[in-house]
């Protein structure tokens, strides 16, 4: 256990780069003593000015230009890296080389080669390696997943998960990067990784994806004059390019239990702006959640008065994981935002890099990651041979 100061940067000023800033200033806010002071050392990312905004707005030591000054500072003890998918690689295993602790948002690479790489890297590195599921730390949905250990809803007959958001809706939105890589590298890979990682978190891994369809709604789109900031609007060019990847993905799934899933992500749902949400059904109960509701979610099971059975809102309060010691209202019904999903998940990576005891469940792994991206690439191919069955590795998914 360290009591040194962790010296932290985030790579990357963008919404979720923000985002990762904000939690490590309030990292010791939240739970228990025993965590060492935490030095916000630098934000950095090539729109400069952005990363300047970001360092004076949640009291960051300095702004920089580039991801290779944070890799080349020793002083930097742990970092967030929170940019473009197909730059994960070449950060990431930059700073495992210069001891770095590295916490790298979903989904894990641009592509499959790449997180093999990233996988293979953290294998033996003596540093701390983890990736970003920011819905493992949602206080209802850890409820539900809790429900489940202890077999109150009995052996799981049916999971039926969706993440529709409607960023990609307007005809507007300028080429990003989110809009030009391959088969798989859109809605699949953006949102779908989230409710992959929560489905197993909850229900066990993944043996088996088909049935599989991707769809682009809008294939073209403005490209743009300058840097693109998250889902933001930007100015644009007269000329469009082409959309080379998914607006929307619907497969089904058998996992290792025999459980059957189905599954539908889109970035084009109108009036959908992020409706993770999810439906569980087992012999003896059911379960679901939406967040849009999320400081709550429903819960039904075999009740011995027959007048009362039907199911009941559940309001989360310090009964579900997380919410006790992790707000300053300890109250039902106050939290539940992403905010504080990233909150948890930058304290649980912390305290896994300072040994405490008794420490948060940890952050799912590179090996992890590296399954999602397995099943990302079954969806991929099971699409490809008209939603033939495609088997996915066995994995070593943390629960």
């Amino acid at each position: 256990m360290t009591t040194s100061p962790l010296s932290v940067a985030v790579i990357g000023a963008g919404m979720a780069g923000r985002s990762h800033a904000a939690a490590y200033r309030q990292a010791n806010t939240v739970y228990g003593p025993g965590l060492p002071p935490v030095r916000l050392a630098a934000i950095a990312d090539a729109n400069l000015p952005l990363a300047e905004d970001a360092a004076r707005r949640y009291g960051y030591e300095r702004a920089l230009p580039s991801w290779e000054a944070v890799v080349d500072d020793p002083s930097i003890d742990a970092v967030s890296i929170v940019v473009g998918n197909d730059l994960h690689r070449p950060i990431a295993i930059a700073c495992i080389e210069a001891g770095k602790h590295v916490l790298c948002e979903k989904p894990l690479a641009g592509s499959l080669e790449d997180a093999r790489a990233m996988a293979a890297a953290e294998r033996g590195a003596g540093v701390v390696t983890a990736v970003g599921y920011t819905f493992r730390r949602n206080p209802a949905i850890a409820a539900i997943q809790r429900h489940v250990r202890d077999g109150e809803l009995g052996d799981l007959t049916l999971f039926q998960g969706r993440y529709w958001c409607d960023y990609a809706c307007s005809p507007a939105s300028p080429l990003s990067w989110r809009f030009t890589g391959g088969s798989g590298t859109g809605a699949l890979a953006d949102i779908g990784a989230h409710i992959l990682d929560t489905a197993q978190l909850i229900c066990g891994p993944i043996a088996s994806v088909s049935g599989a369809q991707l769809s682009t709604q809008i294939g073209m789109r403005p490209l743009p004059l300058g840097p693109v900031v998250g889902h933001n609007a930007a100015p644009v060019s007269d000329e469009h390019g082409e959309v080379g990847n998914e607006d929307t993905a619907i497969f089904s799934t058998r996992f290792r239990s025999g459980l059957a899933g189905s599954f539908s992500v889109s970035r084009t749902a109108f009036g959908m702006p992020n409706a993770l949400g999810f439906d569980l059904f087992g012999i003896a109960g059911r379960a679901g959640f939406d967040f849009h509701r999320p400081a709550e979610y429903f819960f039904d099971d075999r009740q011995a008065n027959p007048r009362t059975r039907g199911g009941r809102q559940v309001i989360v309060g310090p009964q579900a994981p997380y919410f006790a010691g992790g707000y300053p209202m300890e109250a039902p019904g106050v939290g539940g935002g992403t905010a504080e999903m990233f909150l948890y998940e930058i304290r649980a990576f912390l305290e896994q890099i300072a040994s405490l005891p008794d420490p948060l469940p940890q952050n799912a792994s590179f090996a992890d990651g590296l399954h999602t991206m397995e099943l990302i690439d079954a969806v991929v191919r099971s699409a490809g041979s008209g939603g033939a069955e495609v088997p996915v590795p066995e994995s070593t998914h943390q629960s």
